[in-house]
């Protein structure tokens, strides 16, 4: 059984998707996983760069990846991490006596291993689902520091709590939670405002259809459209936050979700961050890359699914977080500069015929995308369209459905797959894809086909 320092992932259970698996391929995943735990931080590096490690193993594990594959991706991956430190046993002992939102430990990394074994035990105590209700839900100044770090890191804190509650991993949760709480806390201060702004005014009937709002930042503002420049440090808080938080507060508040139509705004969320991520991979006459920052939001989609299932969390709790989520992923699109959405190039994308394998279908190229050696990023997109698809399989009549057939859902992951597989120049990404400038070394297309 898992508990608060045991990963255990049983071959029964490999995530949203439910495809099969193998013993080996289970009892695998769960030693690299323990590895993991005990022997790495939650950073790589002084500048705060995410071990992917989790996201990477349950992912290829949930695709139906061999034992071997998942072997050889730990391996490729584990050599550069910031071993496991040592816990400060008076610092852990401090927060069990009791913390406030004023922490001093809060937003400091050194202090991941303090807090991951003070959740460790808070999780054996109470059990996890009682301690996110207290730590992420309560509504209380100290609840609400760790919510509104789940966003921040590019919602990496989120991301790895979303694998830990998809497989009922106590000791990721408690990775989750830890990882949270040492993450700076500006996302959760401004989209706090933007919440209070948009509850101090009636909660209008008509909703602006999600990629609608995407496709009209400008129409919106030009001012907040072209809030980000690509020579800042960082362009949410250096760019949107300060050259246009007002606009960004007005345009953002529109975001309403009601308690009665969880189910097709979550399905409108992974869809948009689907449709946005693939349609802004294209900038002629360059070949295709999906955005880095962009593929976040699509990949972290998946955790609103669990996160909708629970019957022991209020329905407003769960509508309250799908806001900020689609808020935040609108923030990120104009901080990457609005980058054109382009669904007909999509549409048109004829891949490279590098395979003598027929694709009729996305499982089709599985294999090549299990033999992609990178740190997740690749297997994460891929996990996340088969569920985007599935959700917006019952709401195909709806306004806000931009990817209707079978044949543009393969295309977003070929897409995908040329824009990662094999040596890539500069990169398997292009960062802030509406900026011409992160185009610049970005290869061209032959003979000018995408």
């Amino acid at each position: 059984m898992a508990t608060p320092w045991q990963i255990r992932v049983p071959v029964t259970d490999t995530g949203l998707l439910k495809w099969a698996q193998t013993d080996e391929a289970a009892a695998k995943v769960s030693e690299l996983l323990q590895k993991d735990l005990e022997s790495h931080h939650v950073f790589f590096n002084a500048e705060g760069f995410h071990n992917h490690i989790v996201h990477l193993l349950l992912s290829l594990y949930a695709t139906g990846a061999s034992a071997s594959v998942l072997e050889q991706a730990y391996e490729e991956n584990h050599s550069y991490q910031i071993k496991a430190m040592n816990t400060r046993p008076d610092v852990v002992e401090e927060l069990k006596s009791g913390w406030s939102a004023d922490c001093p430990y809060l937003g400091k990394g050194k202090h991941y291993p303090d807090f991951l074994k003070f959740f460790q035990d808070e999780i054996e105590e109470k059990g996890w689902e009682k301690v996110l209700l207290e730590y992420v839900f309560k509504g209380d100044e100290r609840s609400e520091t760790i919510f509104g770090r789940l966003f921040a890191g590019f919602l990496h804190p989120l991301i790895q709590l979303m694998y830990g509650i998809e497989w009922r991993q106590p000791a990721i949760i408690a990775e989750g939670l830890a990882q949270a709480a040492v993450h700076e806390n500006r996302v959760g201060v401004f989209l706090t405002k933007v919440e209070q702004a948009a509850h101090s005014q009636p909660q209008s009937a008509s909703k602006t259809p999600l990629p609608k709002l995407f496709e009209s930042v400008g129409q919106f503002s030009e001012k907040l459209a072209t809030s980000a420049r690509y020579g800042d440090a960082n362009k949410v808080y250096d760019g949107v936050f300060v050259r246009a938080p007002d606009e960004a507060l007005e345009f953002l508040k529109q975001v309403r979700v009601r308690e009665d139509e969880l189910d097709e705004r979550l399905a409108e969320m992974a869809h948009s961050c689907a449709y946005v991520a693939t349609t802004a991979a294209f900038h002629p006459p360059n070949v295709p890359k999906l955005d880095f920052f962009l593929i976040h939001h699509l990949n972290s989609s998946p955790f609103f699914v669990t996160l909708l299932s629970f019957p022991w969390l209020p329905p407003s709790q769960k509508a309250r977080m799908l806001e900020w989520k689609i808020r935040l992923d609108l923030v990120q699109y104009i901080a990457r500069g609005c980058p054109p959405l382009r669904l007909d190039a999509l549409k048109s994308f004829t891949p490279q015929n590098d395979s003598e394998t027929p694709v009729t279908k996305p499982e089709d190229l599985l294999p090549r995308f299990h033999d992609i050696l990178d740190d997740g990023h690749t297997i994460k997109v891929v996990r996340a369209l088969f569920i985007a698809k599935e959700l917006s399989r019952k709401f195909a009549d709806r306004p806000w459905i931009r990817i209707v057939d079978d044949e543009t859902w393969l295309k977003m992951h070929q897409v995908l797959l040329q824009s990662t597989e094999g040596p890539q120049e500069p990169s398997m990404w292009v960062r802030s894809a509406g900026f011409d400038d992160a185009w610049q070394n970005v290869p061209k297309a032959a003979d000018g086909k995408l």
